[in-house]
Protein backbone atom coordinates (compact mmCIF):
# COMPACT_ATOMS: atom_id res chain seq x y z
CA UNK A 1 0.00 0.00 0.00
CA UNK A 2 1.20 3.68 -0.77
CA UNK A 3 -0.14 5.27 2.54
CA UNK A 4 2.66 2.32 4.16
CA UNK A 5 5.20 3.62 1.99
CA UNK A 6 5.78 1.34 -0.48
CA UNK A 7 6.08 2.34 -4.35
CA UNK A 8 3.61 1.60 -6.83
CA UNK A 9 3.65 1.76 -10.93
CA UNK A 10 1.53 3.94 -12.12
CA UNK A 11 0.45 5.78 -8.80
CA UNK A 12 -3.15 5.10 -7.24
CA UNK A 13 -5.19 8.05 -7.74
CA UNK A 14 -8.63 9.83 -6.84
CA UNK A 15 -9.22 13.58 -7.14
CA UNK A 16 -10.04 16.27 -4.55
CA UNK A 17 -13.81 17.15 -4.98
CA UNK A 18 -13.95 14.31 -7.24
CA UNK A 19 -17.50 14.04 -6.44
CA UNK A 20 -19.15 17.30 -7.40
CA UNK A 21 -20.44 19.78 -9.51
CA UNK A 22 -18.81 19.07 -12.66
CA UNK A 23 -20.45 15.69 -13.16
CA UNK A 24 -24.19 15.99 -14.63
CA UNK A 25 -24.95 13.46 -12.54
CA UNK A 26 -24.53 15.11 -9.20
CA UNK A 27 -26.02 17.93 -10.28
CA UNK A 28 -29.33 15.94 -10.74
CA UNK A 29 -29.09 14.66 -7.26
CA UNK A 30 -28.03 18.47 -6.10
CA UNK A 31 -31.32 19.96 -7.60
CA UNK A 32 -33.18 17.65 -5.38
CA UNK A 33 -32.13 18.41 -2.26
CA UNK A 34 -32.89 22.89 -1.52
CA UNK A 35 -29.89 22.87 1.16
CA UNK A 36 -26.61 21.63 1.03
CA UNK A 37 -25.95 20.93 4.21
CA UNK A 38 -28.87 18.79 4.19
CA UNK A 39 -27.43 16.96 1.34
CA UNK A 40 -24.26 16.27 3.88
CA UNK A 41 -26.96 14.88 6.38
CA UNK A 42 -29.19 13.21 4.07
CA UNK A 43 -26.89 9.18 4.19
CA UNK A 44 -28.98 7.90 1.21
CA UNK A 45 -27.71 11.11 -0.99
CA UNK A 46 -24.64 11.66 0.29
CA UNK A 47 -23.55 7.82 -0.57
CA UNK A 48 -24.78 8.22 -3.69
CA UNK A 49 -22.90 11.20 -4.46
CA UNK A 50 -19.88 9.56 -3.08
CA UNK A 51 -20.15 6.24 -5.17
CA UNK A 52 -20.76 8.15 -8.33
CA UNK A 53 -17.31 9.59 -9.34
CA UNK A 54 -16.31 5.82 -8.80
CA UNK A 55 -18.92 4.50 -11.24
CA UNK A 56 -17.43 6.74 -14.44
CA UNK A 57 -13.93 6.72 -13.51
CA UNK A 58 -10.96 3.89 -12.47
CA UNK A 59 -10.06 5.64 -9.44
CA UNK A 60 -8.74 3.98 -5.86
CA UNK A 61 -10.46 5.62 -3.85
CA UNK A 62 -13.73 7.49 -2.38
CA UNK A 63 -13.80 10.36 -0.50
CA UNK A 64 -16.81 10.83 1.91
CA UNK A 65 -19.09 13.64 0.68
CA UNK A 66 -19.63 16.40 3.27
CA UNK A 67 -18.28 19.30 4.28
CA UNK A 68 -15.92 21.09 6.72
CA UNK A 69 -17.52 23.27 8.64
CA UNK A 70 -20.10 20.55 9.51
CA UNK A 71 -17.97 20.64 12.57
CA UNK A 72 -18.46 23.69 13.59
CA UNK A 73 -22.64 23.44 12.95
CA UNK A 74 -22.26 20.35 15.31
CA UNK A 75 -20.83 22.39 18.18
CA UNK A 76 -23.57 24.42 17.61
CA UNK A 77 -22.57 27.39 15.54
CA UNK A 78 -24.94 28.76 13.01
CA UNK A 79 -23.66 27.59 9.38
CA UNK A 80 -25.33 28.38 6.16
CA UNK A 81 -24.48 28.08 2.41
CA UNK A 82 -25.93 31.13 0.28
CA UNK A 83 -26.06 29.78 -3.09
CA UNK A 84 -23.60 31.71 -5.24
CA UNK A 85 -21.38 33.08 -2.79
CA UNK A 86 -20.62 30.26 -0.42
CA UNK A 87 -20.40 29.33 3.95
CA UNK A 88 -21.81 31.84 6.40
CA UNK A 89 -20.62 30.94 9.90
CA UNK A 90 -21.77 33.11 13.19
CA UNK A 91 -18.62 35.37 13.69
CA UNK A 92 -16.82 34.78 17.03
CA UNK A 93 -14.62 37.31 18.82
CA UNK A 94 -12.91 37.40 22.11
CA UNK A 95 -16.12 38.82 23.65
CA UNK A 96 -17.80 35.10 22.93
CA UNK A 97 -17.49 32.22 24.57
CA UNK A 98 -15.70 29.00 23.33
CA UNK A 99 -18.42 26.56 21.46
CA UNK A 100 -18.54 24.05 23.63
CA UNK A 101 -17.49 20.30 22.66
CA UNK A 102 -19.67 17.43 24.59
CA UNK A 103 -19.06 14.48 22.31
CA UNK A 104 -23.15 12.85 23.19
CA UNK A 105 -24.53 15.98 21.75
CA UNK A 106 -21.66 16.31 19.00
CA UNK A 107 -21.76 12.77 17.71
CA UNK A 108 -25.67 13.04 17.98
CA UNK A 109 -25.53 15.83 15.11
CA UNK A 110 -23.34 14.14 12.98
CA UNK A 111 -24.63 10.74 13.16
CA UNK A 112 -26.15 11.09 9.76
CA UNK A 113 -22.30 11.43 8.54
CA UNK A 114 -21.59 8.60 10.42
CA UNK A 115 -23.97 6.37 8.89
CA UNK A 116 -22.89 7.53 5.04
CA UNK A 117 -19.39 6.58 6.26
CA UNK A 118 -20.98 3.19 7.56
CA UNK A 119 -23.18 2.36 4.18
CA UNK A 120 -19.71 3.63 2.22
CA UNK A 121 -17.63 1.10 3.94
CA UNK A 122 -20.34 -1.97 3.35
CA UNK A 123 -20.78 -1.25 -0.40
CA UNK A 124 -17.10 -0.28 -0.99
CA UNK A 125 -16.48 -4.05 0.52
CA UNK A 126 -17.48 -5.70 -2.96
CA UNK A 127 -14.79 -3.21 -4.59
CA UNK A 128 -11.66 -2.73 -4.67
CA UNK A 129 -11.13 1.12 -3.85
CA UNK A 130 -10.22 2.39 -0.50
CA UNK A 131 -12.94 4.74 1.71
CA UNK A 132 -11.31 8.08 2.81
CA UNK A 133 -12.45 10.05 5.48
CA UNK A 134 -12.09 13.71 6.17
CA UNK A 135 -12.17 17.19 8.63
CA UNK A 136 -11.24 20.08 8.26
CA UNK A 137 -8.27 21.53 9.93
CA UNK A 138 -8.58 23.26 13.20
CA UNK A 139 -6.92 26.44 11.66
CA UNK A 140 -8.93 26.36 8.95
CA UNK A 141 -12.09 26.14 10.91
CA UNK A 142 -11.63 28.52 12.95
CA UNK A 143 -10.45 31.09 10.26
CA UNK A 144 -13.98 31.06 8.78
CA UNK A 145 -15.58 31.18 12.76
CA UNK A 146 -13.65 34.47 13.09
CA UNK A 147 -13.91 35.58 9.76
CA UNK A 148 -17.91 34.88 9.73
CA UNK A 149 -17.51 33.22 6.37
CA UNK A 150 -15.40 32.59 3.59
CA UNK A 151 -12.45 35.54 2.72
CA UNK A 152 -9.79 35.93 0.24
CA UNK A 153 -7.36 36.77 2.91
CA UNK A 154 -8.95 36.35 6.30
CA UNK A 155 -7.87 39.29 7.45
CA UNK A 156 -9.95 39.47 10.27
CA UNK A 157 -8.87 36.39 11.58
CA UNK A 158 -5.09 36.68 11.11
CA UNK A 159 -5.64 40.50 13.01
CA UNK A 160 -7.33 38.10 16.01
CA UNK A 161 -4.37 36.05 15.89
CA UNK A 162 -1.81 38.78 16.54
CA UNK A 163 -3.85 40.98 18.77
CA UNK A 164 -6.04 38.14 21.00
CA UNK A 165 -3.87 35.08 20.82
CA UNK A 166 -4.83 33.49 23.74
CA UNK A 167 -8.54 33.21 22.76
CA UNK A 168 -7.48 32.30 19.04
CA UNK A 169 -5.30 29.61 20.09
CA UNK A 170 -7.87 28.57 23.12
CA UNK A 171 -10.47 28.11 19.98
CA UNK A 172 -7.98 26.08 17.77
CA UNK A 173 -7.32 23.91 20.90
CA UNK A 174 -11.19 23.67 21.31
CA UNK A 175 -11.51 22.45 17.40
CA UNK A 176 -8.64 20.03 17.52
CA UNK A 177 -10.28 18.12 20.56
CA UNK A 178 -13.72 17.97 18.28
CA UNK A 179 -11.76 17.41 14.93
CA UNK A 180 -9.65 14.58 16.46
CA UNK A 181 -12.86 12.95 17.92
CA UNK A 182 -14.62 13.44 14.73
CA UNK A 183 -12.15 11.72 12.91
CA UNK A 184 -11.47 8.79 15.42
CA UNK A 185 -15.91 8.08 15.00
CA UNK A 186 -15.42 7.84 11.20
CA UNK A 187 -12.65 5.48 11.10
CA UNK A 188 -14.63 3.34 13.92
CA UNK A 189 -17.39 3.41 11.37
CA UNK A 190 -15.28 2.16 8.29
CA UNK A 191 -12.85 4.80 7.06
CA UNK A 192 -9.74 3.81 5.97
CA UNK A 193 -7.65 6.50 5.46
CA UNK A 194 -8.83 9.98 6.74
CA UNK A 195 -7.36 13.48 5.41
CA UNK A 196 -6.99 16.60 7.04
CA UNK A 197 -7.56 20.12 4.49
CA UNK A 198 -5.94 23.14 6.25
CA UNK A 199 -7.20 24.63 3.05
CA UNK A 200 -6.16 28.30 4.98
CA UNK A 201 -2.74 27.40 6.35
CA UNK A 202 -1.06 29.74 3.44
CA UNK A 203 -2.58 33.13 5.07
CA UNK A 204 -0.63 32.78 8.10
CA UNK A 205 2.94 34.77 8.05
CA UNK A 206 5.64 32.07 9.61
CA UNK A 207 5.52 32.30 13.44
CA UNK A 208 1.36 31.38 13.48
CA UNK A 209 1.71 28.93 11.26
CA UNK A 210 3.79 27.21 13.59
CA UNK A 211 1.75 27.83 16.30
CA UNK A 212 -1.65 27.34 14.23
CA UNK A 213 -1.18 25.22 12.09
CA UNK A 214 1.78 22.83 11.98
CA UNK A 215 1.61 21.89 16.29
CA UNK A 216 -2.75 21.59 16.06
CA UNK A 217 -2.02 19.34 13.25
CA UNK A 218 0.80 17.37 14.59
CA UNK A 219 -1.16 17.08 17.80
CA UNK A 220 -4.26 15.28 15.68
CA UNK A 221 -2.06 12.45 13.98
CA UNK A 222 -0.37 11.76 16.89
CA UNK A 223 -3.40 10.86 18.98
CA UNK A 224 -4.95 9.52 15.98
CA UNK A 225 -1.45 7.39 15.48
CA UNK A 226 -2.33 6.43 19.62
CA UNK A 227 -5.68 5.49 19.12
CA UNK A 228 -5.60 3.88 15.81
CA UNK A 229 -2.29 3.12 14.36
CA UNK A 230 -3.38 0.99 11.29
CA UNK A 231 -4.84 4.44 9.57
CA UNK A 232 -3.06 6.50 7.46
CA UNK A 233 -3.63 9.87 8.00
CA UNK A 234 -2.65 12.83 5.14
CA UNK A 235 -2.55 16.42 5.82
CA UNK A 236 -3.01 19.21 3.22
CA UNK A 237 -1.35 22.11 4.29
CA UNK A 238 -2.31 24.43 1.21
CA UNK A 239 -0.30 27.29 0.86
CA UNK A 240 2.68 26.72 2.97
CA UNK A 241 5.30 27.09 0.57
CA UNK A 242 8.75 26.65 2.06
CA UNK A 243 7.15 25.86 5.08
CA UNK A 244 5.90 22.67 3.49
CA UNK A 245 8.64 20.11 4.39
CA UNK A 246 7.86 21.08 8.26
CA UNK A 247 4.34 19.41 7.36
CA UNK A 248 6.92 15.88 6.09
CA UNK A 249 8.26 16.22 9.84
CA UNK A 250 4.48 15.21 11.89
CA UNK A 251 4.77 11.98 11.11
CA UNK A 252 1.69 11.32 9.04
CA UNK A 253 1.09 8.79 6.42
CA UNK A 254 1.55 11.20 3.46
CA UNK A 255 1.43 14.98 2.87
CA UNK A 256 -0.56 16.37 0.05
CA UNK A 257 1.03 18.98 -2.26
CA UNK A 258 -0.47 22.22 -3.54
CA UNK A 259 -0.26 23.18 -7.12
CA UNK A 260 2.37 26.04 -6.12
CA UNK A 261 5.31 23.62 -4.42
CA UNK A 262 8.07 21.78 -7.04
CA UNK A 263 7.18 17.84 -6.75
CA UNK A 264 11.00 17.70 -7.34
CA UNK A 265 12.08 20.18 -4.45
CA UNK A 266 9.54 18.48 -2.03
CA UNK A 267 10.32 14.86 -3.17
CA UNK A 268 14.06 15.48 -2.47
CA UNK A 269 12.65 16.78 0.90
CA UNK A 270 10.94 13.69 1.68
CA UNK A 271 13.57 11.39 0.75
CA UNK A 272 14.95 11.96 4.23
CA UNK A 273 11.88 13.00 6.11
CA UNK A 274 9.23 10.41 8.57
CA UNK A 275 7.08 10.97 5.74
CA UNK A 276 7.75 9.69 2.56
CA UNK A 277 4.82 9.36 0.52
CA UNK A 278 3.57 12.43 -1.27
CA UNK A 279 -0.07 13.03 -2.85
CA UNK A 280 -0.40 15.72 -5.57
CA UNK A 281 -0.69 17.98 -7.38
CA UNK A 282 -1.59 19.01 -10.93
CA UNK A 283 -3.52 22.39 -11.35
CA UNK A 284 -7.21 21.85 -11.47
CA UNK A 285 -7.41 24.75 -13.97
CA UNK A 286 -5.07 22.37 -16.34
CA UNK A 287 -7.61 19.19 -16.10
CA UNK A 288 -9.94 22.07 -17.54
CA UNK A 289 -8.06 23.11 -20.13
CA UNK A 290 -7.07 19.24 -21.15
CA UNK A 291 -5.25 18.52 -24.24
CA UNK A 292 -1.29 18.09 -24.70
CA UNK A 293 0.07 20.31 -21.87
CA UNK A 294 -2.39 17.78 -19.72
CA UNK A 295 -0.83 14.87 -20.64
CA UNK A 296 2.91 16.50 -20.48
CA UNK A 297 2.15 17.59 -16.73
CA UNK A 298 0.93 14.35 -15.77
CA UNK A 299 3.93 12.53 -16.94
CA UNK A 300 6.60 15.69 -15.42
CA UNK A 301 4.44 15.00 -11.87
CA UNK A 302 4.82 11.19 -12.16
CA UNK A 303 8.65 11.75 -13.30
CA UNK A 304 9.26 14.24 -10.18
CA UNK A 305 7.79 11.87 -7.63
CA UNK A 306 8.99 8.45 -9.63
CA UNK A 307 11.32 7.32 -6.85
CA UNK A 308 8.67 7.46 -3.74
CA UNK A 309 5.50 6.60 -2.99
CA UNK A 310 3.24 8.41 -4.62
CA UNK A 311 -0.67 9.19 -4.66
CA UNK A 312 -1.51 11.46 -7.98
CA UNK A 313 -4.33 13.83 -7.17
CA UNK A 314 -4.83 17.61 -7.70
CA UNK A 315 -3.44 20.58 -5.97
CA UNK A 316 -6.72 21.59 -5.35
CA UNK A 317 -10.22 20.14 -5.85
CA UNK A 318 -12.02 19.99 -9.28
CA UNK A 319 -12.97 23.27 -10.52
CA UNK A 320 -17.18 23.01 -10.91
CA UNK A 321 -16.72 23.23 -15.25
CA UNK A 322 -14.11 20.65 -16.00
CA UNK A 323 -15.19 18.40 -18.55
CA UNK A 324 -15.24 15.15 -17.66
CA UNK A 325 -13.78 13.43 -20.43
CA UNK A 326 -10.51 15.11 -19.26
CA UNK A 327 -10.67 13.26 -16.17
CA UNK A 328 -10.62 10.24 -18.25
CA UNK A 329 -8.23 11.03 -20.30
CA UNK A 330 -6.13 12.19 -17.29
CA UNK A 331 -6.51 8.77 -16.10
CA UNK A 332 -5.62 7.53 -19.25
CA UNK A 333 -2.18 9.14 -19.67
CA UNK A 334 -1.53 7.90 -15.94
CA UNK A 335 -1.69 4.51 -16.52
CA UNK A 336 1.14 4.92 -19.42
CA UNK A 337 3.17 7.60 -17.19
CA UNK A 338 4.72 5.07 -15.08
CA UNK A 339 6.43 3.34 -18.01
CA UNK A 340 7.43 6.47 -19.27
CA UNK A 341 8.99 7.46 -15.98
CA UNK A 342 10.62 4.15 -15.58
CA UNK A 343 12.76 5.27 -18.98
CA UNK A 344 13.54 8.62 -18.53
Amino acid sequence: MVLAGRRRDPPPVWLMRQAGRYLPEYRAVRARVPDFLALCYTPELAVEVTLQPLRRFPLDAAILFSDILVVPHALGLDVRFVEGEGPRVRRLGPEDSLPVFDPDAFDRHLQPVYETVARLSEALRRRREALIGFAGAPWTLAAYLLEGGGSRDFARARELAWARPAFVEALVDRLTEAVTHFLVRQIEHGAEVVKLFDSWAGVLPEPLVRRLVLAPLGRIVEALRARRPEVPVILFPRGLSLLYPEALQLGAAAVALDTTVPPATMAAAAATAPTRTLQGNLDPALLVAGGAALAAEVRRIVRALDDLPHVFNLGHGILPHTPPEHVAHMLEVLRTAGGTADGA
